[in-house]
């Protein structure tokens, strides 16, 4: 029997050595703040920009297409002038995000202790896959928690009511958002994980590249990639469920939707037949049980 082989210039050694080499020479060419600031920037525009001009140009060049994989119907749709004032914000919070990165890069210069390694090795696949599922884990009770706050009465008006706006969001109001909710809830629970880990940079754009095409797509108010963004959708619709994006915190708070859903319910009838609380628990977990 033949066993199957790459060719010599599609094998792994083959593949890593232009990258090796040619990062190298970036390292060797300019200092790690024009490094760790032009990279963020690049990976800002490539995985957050790019698929936010994919999903919104759908409309347009496809409409059929766009229509069959909508997950609301068109009547709750953003109008053209909604989105071109979407777009304004977004502008104007990637301003703010990289002009708070710069004075992070300038301190993080004066005092010698930059938040990310920038240097000439390539980061192991054994490190790049450690330091990506701990920040995965750390960002999700990060954003999940911060978003929870965001609802709070006394500040969901005054900031997160901001982002609900689009009942029906679209990909671009991932980034529409108060200034103090793009700090708290959209910059920092994807830096400070890999900055914790003191992550390779190379690493730290790996995780950023999947957060950003993650947060569009489940903003993108389309059924791709087996529903991805149909939860979210439902967030912005009814607000009280669904605060997370991996679903783990959401299951163990019981704000999954079917959790909360269940929970109403058997509130609503305790209340109609005069049922104690203790009842309704131990009809609650009864059903958990089964």
């Amino acid at each position: 029997m033949s066993s199957f082989h790459l060719p010599p210039s599609l094998s792994p050694l083959a593949l890593y050595e232009p990258i090796a080499s040619t990062w190298t020479g970036i390292v060797q060419s300019y200092s790690p703040a024009t490094i760790e600031f032009a990279g963020t920037l690049i990976v800002q525009l490539i995985f957050f920009w790019g698929p936010c001009a994919i999903y919104l140009s759908l409309d347009r060049l496809f409409p059929k297409f766009s229509d069959r994989h909508k997950i609301q119907p068109a009547p709750k749709q953003p109008t053209r002038s909604e989105i071109f004032h979407c777009l304004s914000v977004v502008l104007r919070n990637q301003v703010l995000s990289s002009t708070l990165h710069a004075l992070l890069i300038y301190v993080s210069t004066k005092t010698g202790k930059g938040a990310f390694r920038v240097d000439a090795s390539i980061p192991p696949l054994f490190e790049v896959v450690r330091d990506i599922v701990f920040s995965l884990l750390l960002r999700e009770a990060l954003f999940y928690y911060s978003h929870r706050i965001l609802h709070h009465p006394r500040l969901y008006p005054k900031i997160h009511k901001i982002h609900h706006k689009f009942t029906a969001p679209v990909a671009l109001a991932a980034q529409y958002a108060h200034p103090i909710e793009q700090i708290v809830a959209n910059i920092l629970p994807i830096t400070i994980p890999p900055q914790l880990m003191h992550s390779h940079i190379l690493t730290f754009w790996m995780f950023m590249a999947y957060e950003l095409v993650e947060t569009t797509t489940v903003h993108s108010g389309y059924d791709f990639f087996m529903n991805a963004a149909k939860m979210h959708d439902l967030h912005h619709e009814k607000f009280l469920i669904y605060f997370g994006a991996i679903g783990v915190l959401d299951w163990f708070h019981g704000t999954d939707g079917s959790r909360m859903a269940a929970k109403r319910k058997a509130k609503g009838a305790a209340a109609a037949k005069g049922i104690t609380q203790e009842q309704v628990d131990a009809i609650m977990k009864e059903t958990k049980s089964e």
